[in-house]
């Protein structure tokens, strides 16, 4: 997994709890990187489940909760850094629709060693799309949010239903649609 996704996560942690909290979850974890993330460096999966997990358990807020609020602060942050991948998209369904063939394609020439989820588009209409989401991190909250943050971005209201295509979730189909 991406540094990036590590990097922004503690600042979240840092920003939302406190440098206290930051130190408490590293120090809970047993994190082969201990903790030390560069933006460019991949980690393993399995520290990111350990941070969110302990974090989780020291706020009370559910990890699929955590993950919405980190999708926000994420989105964010790659649109700071990576303006040029959204800005020519007028509509948040056109954006969404690119994810395979335009955004994932321009993160790998960034971060060519990325493990990035497929989003394949089941159905499309001009207020509704049905897309599947696969990837064997189950990360689907953090998809979720960063669908609502793309609607958010284009002023567009919209609500996104999903059902888990198997019970570890890392196959899950996307209702969107839109409510303009």
């Amino acid at each position: 997994m991406k540094g990036i996704i590590f990097t922004e996560f503690l600042e979240l942690v840092e920003e939302k709890f406190g440098l206290a909290m930051v130190d408490k979850i590293i120090n809970q974890s047993n994190l082969e990187s201990n903790g030390i993330y560069t933006s460019v460096g991949t980690y393993e999966f399995s520290e990111m489940l350990q941070l969110i997990t302990h974090l989780s358990e020291n706020t009370d807020i559910s990890v699929d909760d955590l993950l919405l609020v980190y999708s926000e602060h994420l989105f964010k942050a790659l649109i700071k850094s990576h303006p040029y991948l959204v800005n020519h998209y007028k509509d948040p369904m056109d954006l969404l629709a690119s994810i395979e063939n335009h955004i994932h394609v321009e993160v790998k020439k960034i971060y060519p060693e990325a493990q990035l989820p497929t989003f394949e588009i089941q159905r499309r209409t001009k207020k509704k799309m049905v897309m599947l989401y696969k990837s064997d991190k189950a990360l689907y909250m953090l998809g979720k949010g960063l669908m609502l943050e793309t609607f958010k971005l284009f002023d567009v209201p919209v609500h996104i239903d999903f059902e888990k295509i198997n019970e570890q979730g890392t196959e899950v189909r996307f209702i969107i649609n839109r409510k303009e």
